[in-house]
């Protein structure tokens, strides 16, 4: 499968995911632990991908969406943003009424 399609279907196939470097539980980047960390705030489950661990996503994915900076975070198969904006939405309360609408339109759509 090509890499743009396997990120297709990370996209298309989790309400919300996060490409970032390293985990949630072990981010190795400022960005990428100030976004998943704003993400856990909301107390909705989300995917991750560690672009570390997988160099042809990490290559690959910035053509995905022409967004050329990690993290990158996908909610309802749409591209949201970096950090900044990831933090900027959960500042205001925006961040986790979306990612509710997108895990109720997955569980729907099951």
């Amino acid at each position: 499968m090509d890499v743009l399609e396997r990120i297709g279907e990370q996209v298309k196939g989790n309400p919300v995911v996060i490409y970032m470097k390293g985990t949630p539980q072990f981010p190795q980047c400022g960005f990428s632990m100030r976004a998943s960390a704003a993400l856990q705030e909301c107390g909705i489950p989300f995917a991750y991908v560690n672009v570390l661990q997988d160099p042809e996503i990490f290559e690959n994915l910035p053509r995905y969406a022409d967004w050329p900076t990690f993290p990158q975070i996908y909610i309802g198969g749409e591209l949201v943003g970096g950090c900044d904006i990831t933090l900027e939405l959960h500042a205001n309360g925006e961040l986790k009424k979306m990612m509710e609408t997108a895990a109720s339109s997955q569980e729907t759509a099951s």
